[in-house]
């Protein structure tokens, strides 16, 4: 089961302080053919990994670019799938090769909405000079998507926040890893964070589902988890100042 957890604190009291930190964990089937994270686009602007099935090529789930872009994606928990529906991939790939703002990219989405299967899509412009934005929108949700208040969030199969026994689980240790974030090493919080989203009494919470809703052994799921986080310190984002670090 895909999960987000994510802290957004564009004017943070100390310097050195994260504006935002954020882990991910993307649970996958072992047969979908995937690429892994690295740059691509013009002028190699946009990290991520990449999907690689059939049809669906070129979408992402989670991605950066070095012009302060950033976008995250979980699919909706549903009981049926429509096979002809679009890619969901494709709309975390498109804000980030896009020059829309985060919540224009969100309501042309929002307008769009009913040609994809059920998607969770945060879409995020990373800048101190004009102001961090964080957008999130549903498309099983409100019609119009919404700018996120600072805070503190969790995001896994149902709507943002919805207190899914997991969600809340990894909450709590993502809350507990975050708040030693100033006083560790960039390596060391990527570890800690990474350990949140490895822990196994967060997964036994609730159990694997596929996307029909069924229950799923684990054996037939990959998981692929990632942390970013952009700090105060640089005029502008860059490859050094939001950093993705990628583990299994």
């Amino acid at each position: 089961m895909c999960i987000i957890f994510f802290k957004f604190d564009p004017r943070p009291v100390s310097k050195n302080a994260y504006r935002l930190i954020l882990a991910a964990n993307r649970d996958e089937f072992y047969h979908r053919p995937s690429r892994a994270a690295d740059f691509w686009g013009n002028n190699n602007e946009v990290l991520s990994g990449l999907d690689m099935e059939e049809g669906k090529e070129g979408g992402t789930w989670l991605g950066i670019n070095t012009r302060g872009k950033l976008a995250a994606l979980t699919n909706y928990l549903q009981p049926r799938l429509d096979r002809d529906a679009r890619g969901r991939g494709e709309l975390v790939a498109q804000f980030l090769t896009s020059d829309m703002d985060s919540l224009s990219y969100l309501k042309k989405v929002s307008a769009e909405g009913h040609l994809y299967n059920g998607f969770n899509l945060i879409a995020a412009d990373l800048s101190t000079e004009k102001g961090d934005v964080i957008c999130y929108y549903g498309n099983r949700g409100e019609r119009e998507p919404v700018a996120l208040a600072p805070g503190t969030y969790g995001l896994s199969n149902a709507l943002l926040e919805t207190p899914w026994r997991k969600l809340c689980f990894g909450k709590r240790l993502f809350l507990e890893a975050v708040e030693r974030a100033q006083a560790l090493p960039k390596d060391a919080l990527a570890a800690q964070l990474l350990d949140v989203l490895n822990n196994e009494e967060a997964c036994q919470t609730q159990p694997l589902r596929t996307r029909a809703g069924s229950t799923c052994s684990p054996y037939l799921a990959s998981t692929q988890l990632c942390v970013c986080a952009a700090r105060t310190t640089a005029p502008e984002p860059t490859q050094s100042s939001l950093w993705m670090q990628m583990g299994t």
